[in-house]
């Protein structure tokens, strides 16, 4: 992917990963517009950024994806990149009665806002010269971590989707790409404490590196294990990895 001069709109864009996303690719020159449901965190975000901009959005609701998309197109008819970062991250117990809101609330964000989002932007950005989708996963779509049921598979099939839409866009100016972060020290699940995993900022840096190459699949180094897990052993594997993250630290 060509790393500056886009325009890019990076949902969830106030904290996190896609913050720190937002701020390496605008130090590189690029027009980034955020958002997210924080007013607070966009507004932080856009004042230690001059230039970058920022919109409310709730990607849980079609209307509100709708209506922003509507406004990007408006504001800025040279965008050419989107990010579909947003996501949510609780605890669940599948052996157990699921809460529904904290099922619902999962899905619409990680699933069905990403694919919402691109689709109120993909006639768009096919009219563009050149463009990219980048969908954030996970690995944890390739190895589910038992106690996080719900965001697993919402990462699961947000990269299959991710597949066939690639599939469908083959040809076109629009390439599709996948990032899928290892456990990275952001506000999900209190983790920015956590010293099983990896540094924001050394993520964020890796993989503005790969991002940068031809992959379709941006992957930093501590990515590819989990990542290239899926075969014939693959139950074991999920089982022993899940025994080991739940052993007390």
């Amino acid at each position: 992917m060509k790393l500056s001069g886009n325009t890019i709109f990076i949902t969830g864009g106030g904290s996190g990963i896609g913050r720190g996303l937002a701020e390496a690719l605008h130090t590189l020159g690029n027009q980034v517009i955020i958002s997210g449901r924080r007013q607070g965190h966009l507004d932080e975000t856009t004042r230690a950024n001059p230039g970058m901009q920022s919109v409310i959005l709730n990607v849980e609701d079609p209307a509100s994806i709708a209506a922003v998309a509507q406004q990007l197109l408006k504001d800025y008819p040279a965008l050419n990149v989107l990010i579909n970062n947003a996501g949510i991250m609780q605890i669940d117990n599948a052996a157990e009665t699921i809460d529904d809101g904290l099922l619902v609330s999962t899905v619409a964000t990680n699933l069905l806002g990403p694919v919402r989002m691109t689709s109120a932007l993909i006639e768009h950005l096919k009219s563009q010269e050149a463009a990219t989708v980048i969908n954030v996963s996970s690995v944890l779509g390739f190895v589910p971590l038992a106690m996080s049921a719900v965001y697993s598979s919402t990462k699961a099939a947000l990269h299959s989707y991710t597949q066939s839409l690639r599939f469908k866009l083959a040809g076109s100016s629009v390439k599709v790409l996948e990032l899928a972060p290892p456990w990275v020290q952001t506000d999900l699940l209190n983790s920015n404490e956590e010293p099983r995993a990896m540094p924001l900022a050394q993520f964020i840096a890796e993989t503005i590196e790969v991002l940068g190459t031809d992959t379709e699949e941006v992957l930093v180094e501590g990515a590819k294990m989990l990542r290239n897990n899926p075969g014939p052993n693959e139950a074991a594997f999920v089982a022993q990895f899940n025994d080991m993250m739940e052993q007390p630290q």
